[in-house]
């Protein structure tokens, strides 16, 4: 992780006990900025961010992607190629919210940042709203990367319903990035973040994303993949993207989570 802090972009003569509401509201929106900013620019300088985030999930889909051949067959209700491809963007998700921001805004509260933020007079709710911001983005060119990689290798499957499709993605990143920024206001170091993160992460993956289909599962496993968070919002994406399936309830549950996330996301950065 870098030890770079973005407190320089601080503005010197904001008061946080100011009794004036417009003198505070013009003052807090250049602050969220600088914010913003200086967190886009530590998330490029970030190694954890280029490997689990970016690298990651492509390798694994060049590798995994092939593996089944072309043709559906009884395991796979389609080309098992694009089966993977839909399914490995939501390992995007699932490396941002378990990994990345845990293990980014733990080392802040590690080396007191947080609380650098607060004298500086940053608002509480715009380190909140700052990652939110910084995940999205982080998901959406990670995203992009994946697909422009799967495209000459396997193809882009065609997506059978776009609008459902983006409604569970962008539920599913805001559900995992509030879990990355709950786990992060948590845990007390950035390796235990970082460990507490990778034990989340990759039976999620492997059971929920990126291993092999519920289909092949025994019973016990199978249910187990079907109800992690990660892998619910795997189906609510994957299913509406190859057309086999409205995975309402996936959607459904994914929508509780982002918002029970936000709440508790947002309590624990208020206090």
């Amino acid at each position: 992780m870098t030890t770079a802090t973005p407190l320089a972009d601080a503005p010197a003569t904001y008061e946080p006990g100011s009794s004036t509401t417009d003198a505070n509201s013009i003052k807090t929106r250049p602050a969220t900025l600088r914010m913003l900013g200086a967190e886009l620019r530590l998330l490029l300088r970030d190694p954890v961010t280029t490997t689990f985030v970016v690298a990651f999930p492509i390798i694994a889909m060049l590798i995994i992607g092939g593996v089944f051949g072309t043709q559906p067959n009884e395991v796979f209700p389609v080309n098992p190629s694009h089966w993977y491809v839909a399914s490995y963007f939501t390992t995007v998700i699932g490396a941002t919210g378990l990994i990345m921001l845990p293990v980014h805004i733990a080392s802040y509260r590690e080396r007191g940042v947080l609380r650098r933020f607060a004298a500086a007079g940053f608002p509480r709710w715009s380190f909140a709203l700052a990652q939110l911001v910084v995940g999205l983005i982080t998901v959406a060119v990670a995203g992009a990367l994946l697909l422009a990689v799967a495209a000459p290798v396997y193809g882009i499957p065609e997506v059978d319903d776009l609008g459902r499709v983006i409604l569970a993605a962008t539920l599913g990143a805001i559900a995992f990035i509030a879990i990355g920024v709950l786990l992060g206001t948590v845990l007390p170091t950035a390796r235990s973040a970082q460990a507490v993160g990778l034990l989340l992460f990759f039976p999620s993956f492997l059971l929920g994303v990126g291993g092999p289909p519920p289909a092949v599962m025994g019973d016990a496993l199978g249910t187990i993949s079907e109800w992690l968070p990660l892998g619910l919002v795997t189906q609510a994406v994957r299913e509406p993207w190859l057309g086999i399936g409205s995975a309402n309830t996936a959607l459904v549950v994914t929508a509780v989570l982002a918002i029970v996330g936000v709440l508790l996301a947002g309590r624990r950065t208020a206090l």
